[in-house]
């Protein structure tokens, strides 16, 4: 499917929130919830820059399903990070060994579910926390209310990672043509709704 000039501005537009963040966004927090934004909006940032310029054959690359998962398991480790301290540790070898089986199960063959499942428990768990966290604390008077939005953000990129993660994998939720569709605007709303959210943080 061919990219569109809508398509272009939407992925431009994505880039240009994801880089504000990274640049202006993120400063005055602890090292390692920095260093976990960071590399979520870095990839979100990257991933747009390249459907830009090189369009949605970017997706055919074996390292889709890969990367698309850094996005959530970064920013729900700098969320566990700086709001529920008793579950740091935990939590952050929850992401590097849920990493390290994606990784594992894209790139050694395997003939049974385990690749599907492991991908779907790790992207659910990541997604859960970004979706979940943020509008507790926001519900609870913990956080401003605007701070929901991380939550609405999380929810949209837990989405977008399951359509291209299930697409890559060779199951499909949906079309591969209704996905590329709203895959940019999905973006946008995604990175525009993670920016205003963090941004009373």
């Amino acid at each position: 499917m061919k990219i569109t000039i809508l398509d272009r501005i939407l992925l431009l537009a994505t880039g240009l929130l994801a880089a504000w963040q990274i640049a202006v966004g993120i400063d005055q927090l602890n090292t390692l919830p920095m260093i976990a934004y960071t590399i979520g909006f870095g990839v979100l940032l990257v991933a747009g820059l390249l459907l830009l310029i090189l369009g949605f054959d970017v997706l055919e690359s074996p390292v889709v399903v890969v990367v698309s998962t850094i996005i959530p398991l970064s920013l729900s480790l700098g969320l566990v990070w700086e709001h529920i301290a008793a579950f740091r540790i935990f939590y952050q070898y929850f992401v590097i060994l849920g990493f390290l089986a994606i990784v594992v199960t894209r790139f050694v063959p395997m003939k049974t579910k385990i690749p599907v499942i492991v991908l779907a428990c790790i992207h659910g768990i990541a997604g859960m926390t970004i979706f979940l966290l943020p509008i507790i604390l926001a519900v609870t008077g913990r956080s401003t209310p605007i701070f929901a939005l991380v939550g609405i953000g999380g929810a949209l990129i837990g989405v977008g990672g399951l359509l291209l993660s299930f697409l890559k994998a060779g199951k499909p939720i949906l079309p591969r043509r209704i996905i590329l569709k709203i895959l940019p605007g999905l973006l946008l709303l995604t990175t525009a709704a993670f920016v205003l959210g963090f941004s009373v943080v």
